[in-house]
């Protein structure tokens, strides 16, 4: 089986096997409440799916929340440590894209709010030789108010709640093909504001 965990809107979390059948499902809807939920959504997906090894797990790495990705990113990488098996790293939107693929047949946009009157967009043409979302235009973050004008008339589709068996398919189908889609970084939208302080000033005697 494949588990996989995303944290970049709510929490989500699936499990496929190895035919991309459906083993189990369990999220929360929440964009901020992510360390409260991952473990008893972990334990809920794993019950439902019964019996079978995971080997694999892939993490969806974003765009989104610095906290939010950080948690989903951790939860998943200590199962596969404890474990003794890999992280398939896979970006976030390419789960929405899959979703959105069963009914899209011209290019199109996914969109997630990404705070502060602004968005993330990717944008994506079919599927490519693997069966993987083609990515036709890399992920921005451009104002809200800018999208449409953006887009220049590419069709929109606002996500709210991303699939992880989407995101898991995505992996398998990544695996299968010994194809890396993103590397070990997130996608951060922006970093924290809290900052480390500098230095104590130093006080004349």
């Amino acid at each position: 089986m494949i588990l996989a965990v995303d944290t970049s809107l709510g929490t989500a979390v699936a499990l496929i096997d190895a035919d991309e059948g459906r083993r189990a499902e369990a999220a929360a809807t929440d964009p901020l409440g992510h360390a409260e939920v991952i473990g008893d959504l972990l334990v809920e997906a794993l019950r439902e799916a019964g019996d079978g090894d995971v080997t694999h797990v892939v993490a969806g790495m974003g765009p989104g929340p610095f906290t939010g990705l950080r948690i989903g990113i951790a939860a998943a990488r200590a199962f596969a440590l404890g474990r003794g098996i890999p992280v398939i790293p896979v970006p976030s939107h390419f789960a929405a894209a899959l979703t959105a693929l069963e009914t899209e047949t011209q290019p199109f946009a996914i969109v997630t709010d990404a705070r502060r009157r602004e968005v993330a967009i990717t944008v994506f043409d079919g599927v490519d030789a693997d069966g993987i979302p083609h990515v036709a235009a890399d992920t921005v973050l451009v104002r809200a108010a800018d999208a449409d004008a953006h887009l220049d008339g590419i069709r929109r589709i606002d996500v709210a709640t991303l699939s992880a068996r989407d995101l898991a398919r995505v992996g398998a189908r990544a695996l299968a093909a010994g194809r890396a889609l993103t590397g070990d970084e997130p996608l951060y939208m922006r970093h924290p504001d809290v900052t480390l302080p500098g230095a104590p000033k130093k006080v004349g005697t």
